[in-house]
């Protein structure tokens, strides 16, 4: 079965590959991705923070003040927390592109425009084929615009492009009042892709101790329909790739968000529950529903159930939740 797609200009052999996430720190456990199948390698993430406290560092080890910013900087891992610094991070680049022939991606975490994005440059010259930015930042300030963060979104993605000539994918929140027109004006600023959603931990509180406690949660395929939504609602409507990612765990899954639109499927907590080789089981479980079915490629599949081609639209809009609530028979006592 034929499962080629193209996502950031390139022809991939399908559409599967790792999110960003640890798997990519071990260079056997990228050999035995690649084996499996996957497409591309996504690295984790090197965050806006890493960049500046090594900044602030290197400052204080000069003639900087020795508590300057102490305070703030005690939110954050200290730099010996971090799995990679900067300077490795870019060593695990090189030593990714020697052990694999697929493409690298490269993952920066940030909320800000600033100088630390031209270390997208740095990582392009280490040898990423392309760059995932990841956005993420909650406003708290209610005296902050609404289109604030929009705003800034739009300056850090031209500010990557600008100083890179890889491809960019840019790692969404779907808390954007007009998610549609930030898929717009990204395209605009040269965006390649768009990846839909980045999965935030959301933090919980722990009443004896009164701290405010984290935990991490893999997902589930009670995550996807948010992002069916979204694939569905841009696919065809916007140039840039469409990848998901965040609930897809089966093989059903990939296959209902290829068919909403996705050029690329990427796993991660599947993967850290089943271990690379379950890639290979996505290809082949996909490829034989596909051909059950009649298809004679993915790409016969791809986007066939967007918004612009499904039968009935109006699920993917307002319909769908009207007929839910008045279908709805609960307990009546």
């Amino acid at each position: 079965m034929d499962l080629a797609t193209t996502y950031l200009g390139f022809k991939m052999a399908n559409p599967f590959m790792p999110g960003a996430s640890p798997m990519s720190d071990n260079l056997d456990t990228v050999r035995e991705l690649e084996d499996a199948g996957a497409s591309a390698i996504v690295m984790r993430s090197l965050f806006e923070e890493q960049l500046a406290a090594e900044g602030m560092t290197a400052y204080q080890s000069m003639d900087g003040p020795a508590e300057s910013f102490a305070e703030a900087l005690t939110y954050f891992p200290t730099p010996d927390n971090y799995v990679l610094g900067p300077d490795e991070y870019l060593e695990q680049i090189r030593k990714i592109k020697q052990a694999v022939g697929i493409p690298v991606i490269a993952s920066l975490n940030g909320s800000t425009p600033g100088g630390w994005l031209s270390y997208a440059r740095q990582m392009a010259e280490a040898g990423a084929d392309a760059i995932e930015l990841h956005v993420f930042q909650v406003p708290t300030d209610p005296d902050e615009p609404s289109g604030a963060r929009f705003a800034a979104t739009i300056d850090m993605v031209k500010s990557v492009k600008q100083a890179v000539k890889v491809p960019v994918a840019v790692k969404l929140s779907p808390f954007y009042s007009s998610f549609a027109n930030v898929a717009r004006e990204l395209e605009k600023v040269g965006a390649d892709g768009l990846v839909l959603f980045n999965r935030f931990y959301q933090p919980d509180i722990d009443v004896d101790n009164l701290e405010v406690i984290q935990h991490l949660t893999l997902s589930t395929s009670a995550e996807l329909p948010l992002r069916l939504r979204w694939l569905a609602i841009l696919s065809g409507r916007v140039s840039p790739s469409l990848a998901v990612t965040g609930g897809v765990h089966t093989p059903l899954d990939a296959i209902k968000a290829v068919m909403c639109g996705a050029h690329a499927v990427q796993i991660v907590s599947a993967l850290l529950q089943n271990g690379p080789q379950y890639i290979r089981t996505m290809i082949r479980k996909v490829s034989a529903w596909l051909e059950e079915h009649d298809y004679a490629s993915l790409r016969q599949m791809q986007g066939s159930m967007s918004l612009q081609k499904c039968p009935d639209p109006q699920a993917f809009i307002r319909g769908n939740y009207m007929k839910l609530l008045q279908t709805w028979r609960g307990w009546n006592g």
